[in-house]
């Protein structure tokens, strides 16, 4: 007896290519949707940074496009001595910040990484307590407070000099490097140090870009230790200032030479003209390390 099943398998196969269309079709309309949603807030402030400041105090509802074409705001704004002030400050903050802490995260996940290292257990269970808990906000400012470090920019680098989580991430990629480079540089007479910065760091790329991309974006859009720490405008953070611009609606200091009836209007411009000018450096940076990222963070997934 002989069984036929081409015509069996022929409508199996019509199937599964429908089942496949339909889902790319769904999950396509989804993720355009998700783009859209996401994508559309920051196209609305683009547009009307841009737009005629009377033309869009007489608009309502969404734009698809500039209201009229006007660069006034992002003159005031770039002319303006504290947006200047604060972004000199924010970049102090991202370089420096970023490079304290993607140094100490290299020692401790070395350091934590290595197997004949004494009491690797309780010293990665008391940093992973600091996770939950916490002292809480009075304890930390009475330790800045009493460490001198008010009103001075350390009071926004030090306390936050190396996240635990990165720590774990670094710390698991390093342990996927083979032992055996190791000891080979260990047998050419190589210290810790040499290994770590010529061996360990050069092979883990990935992970670094991922590390400098958290790191720097958490100092860039930091605010709130700023304006808890400092007093001095000089030291602001462009964040800070945008915090001003945005929650006080300080736009005067923009404004003071436009008349009158112009001032609304042109204040509202300067709002999303600020919020571009302190949105777009960060986002330059992603597409540099984009071809990194998915991979480092893959990389250094947890695992045990």
């Amino acid at each position: 007896m002989k069984l036929v099943y081409g015509k069996g398998n022929s409508t199996m196969k019509m199937k599964q290519r429908l089942g496949e269309k339909t889902f790319d079709f769904v999950n396509t309309l989804f993720m355009l949707t998700l783009i859209l949603v996401t994508l559309y807030p920051f196209l609305y402030v683009l547009f009307a940074s841009v737009s005629d400041p009377g033309l869009l105090a007489k608009n309502r509802g969404i734009l698809f496009a500039p209201v009229g074409f006007s660069l006034r705001a992002y003159e005031l704004v770039l002319n303006n001595a504290m947006i200047i002030i604060g972004y000199a400050n924010t970049l102090f903050y991202v370089i420096v910040g970023t490079a304290i802490n993607i140094f100490l995260t290299s020692l401790g996940a070395y350091a934590l990484s290595r197997r004949n290292v004494m009491l690797k257990k309780p010293i990665m269970m008391m940093l992973v307590f600091t996770m939950f808990f916490s002292g809480g906000l009075v304890p930390t400012y009475l330790l800045i407070n009493d460490l001198g470090m008010m009103d001075t920019r350390w009071a926004l680098i030090i306390p936050s000099a190396m996240s635990v989580w990165n720590l774990i991430i670094m710390r698991t990629s390093f342990q996927g490097i083979p032992e055996s480079l190791e000891e080979a540089a260990k047998l050419d007479g190589a210290n810790d140090f040499t290994i770590l910065f010529r061996i360990i760091l050069p092979l883990s790329l990935p992970v670094l870009a991922v590390m400098v991309l958290f790191y720097g974006v958490g100092h860039w859009n930091s605010y709130f230790n700023a304006m808890i720490y400092l007093r001095d405008r000089d030291l602001f953070p462009l964040q800070l200032i945008l915090r001003e611009i945005l929650i006080t609606n300080s736009t005067d200091n923009f404004i003071t030479g436009v008349a009158g009836g112009d001032r609304y209007p042109i204040g509202e411009t300067v709002k999303y003209a600020t919020i571009i000018v302190a949105t777009l450096p960060i986002l330059f940076l992603y597409p540099f390390l984009q071809k990194y990222f998915v991979k480092g963070f893959m990389i250094g997934s947890i695992k045990e």
